[in-house]
């Protein structure tokens, strides 16, 4: 694996092709070495130079032939060589080729050592850089490796000599090893401190930049639901043209009056209540869980059951409460803005649909929106058309759902723009647990008999008419035997 620091951007045409590949070069690191390349290098050289000086060193004093002589000559080019040679494939294969030379760095040590005679002091300090070399490759699989590979490089020389002897180190041998083991861990040193001060920096790049994201997406998760921007940044959703088919509960609701309010309003007084409202009515809905879908003026559609869902009943009882708690609240906000000078009485009227739609990302490959289309989304809108101020209207499908917890009156039917049959619709109360002793309505459905009773409507001259048809009723179930 290949990694590379941040490399500063130059000015087009400044940047010369040498120089370019020499700052891949400096910059190119790979996963099994702490160092750079150039780093790499260094502390190569040093052990090369270190046991070319020795090998002069044991050759001068008669320890070993003056064959090795040649060997010296090796020691000097070869780092070079194998810098400048390696390096395209090294681009390629960064671990594989990096592995293979220090697996041979390993080799010749070993040879090299047996040929002087193993001697103590010399063998050490060298045995020391090579050691470390070693520690760098950063797995203990491919430590042991090496130390095999150091093993079988003696092994082999030991069997091309024709007498092996342990040679006795002269002081400048000894001094020449020395001062090479503490010149390489003085730059393998350096180096490591250099890597520990571009990680610490790239670090806290790294923080800077993720806190520059983060403000970024705070901001941009402003224009999203916050359900559909979680989804995105988790990775659970994709950002791409993809829609499905999903049974949700959708809702609409608008300010009744709010044209001729405008017209009566400046823009910057207009501008603050209808922020105001909004921001209020948001709360509201990721409260209870909802989607936003888009605000449109005064009007906010939003959707139920989709990214996330806890059942359609589950969902439409959400949505209903939802919807409640913002009628109630608009009471809060009428007095508020009565305070504000504001006397015109502002009422919202709603309506709730249950169907199946087809949601997802809409739009072109450069601008999408999240929302949906379909039947059932326009029967939401035309019940939020058809209600009166402070009404919340839901069709059969969304009452069947909430009818256990909540209580709804039936309306009638109504007709709708782009629907041939007329729509039945229910008009929602409360919840039926907070009716109480404040309960003006009575309902009773059975098989052969329903009856539903809203006190607050029934005039005084009908009160009558109602116990007329009461006692009629109670008349011909006294003494009938039914099944």
């Amino acid at each position: 694996m290949t990694t590379r620091r941040p490399v500063k951007s130059t000015p087009a045409g400044q940047a010369t092709g040498s120089h370019q590949n020499a700052t891949q070069e400096l910059e190119l690191f790979d996963d099994f070495t702490i160092l750079p390349i150039s780093a790499e290098f260094n502390s190569r050289s040093i052990v090369y130079l270190t046991l070319g000086g020795t090998l002069i060193s044991t050759i001068t004093y008669g320890s070993i032939s003056q064959f090795f002589a040649l060997i010296v000559g090796f020691c000097l080019a070869y780092p070079s060589l194998v810098r400048y040679l390696s390096l395209p494939l090294r681009r390629r294969y960064p671990k594989k080729i990096g592995y293979l030379l220090i697996l041979f760095d390993a080799l010749f040590v070993g040879m090299i050592l047996v040929a002087m005679g193993l001697p103590i002091m010399p063998s050490i300090f060298i045995l020391i850089m090579a050691n470390a070399s070693f520690i760098a490759v950063g797995q203990v699989s491919a430590y042991l490796l090496c130390l095999l590979s150091l093993g079988i490089g003696g092994g082999l020389m030991f069997l091309l000599l024709p007498s092996f002897k342990i040679t006795e180190p002269v002081l400048l041998t000894s001094l020449v090893a020395a001062l090479g083991t503490g010149l390489y861990v003085g730059i393998t040193a350096f180096y490591t401190n250099q890597s520990a001060r571009r990680l610490k920096a790239a670090r806290l790049e790294m923080f800077q930049q993720n806190e520059k994201y983060r403000t970024l997406s705070r901001k941009v998760s402003k224009y999203l639901s916050p359900q559909v921007w979680a989804n995105i940044f988790s990775g659970k959703q994709d950002v791409k043209l993809e829609t499905q088919r999903k049974r949700l509960v959708i809702f609409f609701s608008d300010i009744k009056g709010f044209s001729e309010l405008s017209e009566q309003m400046e823009a910057e007084a207009l501008t603050a209540l209808i922020n105001t409202y909004l921001t209020a009515m948001s709360r509201i809905v990721m409260k209870y869980g909802g989607t936003i879908d888009k605000f449109i003026g005064d009007a906010i559609m939003v959707f139920f059951g989709d990214p996330d869902t806890k059942g359609v009943k589950r969902d439409a009882e959400a949505c209903v409460a939802m919807a409640i708690e913002m009628r109630k609240h608009m009471k809060i906000l009428r007095q508020r803005w009565k305070a504000q000078g504001i006397q015109h009485p502002m009422e919202i009227r709603m309506g709730i649909n249950t169907g199946y739609c087809t949601v997802g990302n809409f739009g072109a490959e450069t601008r999408m929106d999240y929302t949906l289309l379909g039947r059932e989304v326009n029967l939401a809108s035309r019940l939020e058309s058809a209600a009166e101020p402070g009404e919340i209207l839901i069709s059969y499908e969304t009452y069947s759902l909430v009818k256990d917890r909540i209580l709804c009156t039936e309306k009638g039917q109504i007709k709708a723009k782009g629907f041939s049959r007329p729509i039945p619709v229910y008009q929602v109360v409360d919840f039926r647990k907070d009716l109480g002793s404040r309960r003006s309505f009575t309902e009773l459905d059975l098989d052969g008999f329903s009856v539903s009773v809203d006190m607050e409507k029934i005039k005084n001259y009908e009160k009558d008419k109602i116990i007329d048809a009461l006692e009629k009723i109670k008349k011909s179930l006294v003494g009938r035997d039914l099944d």
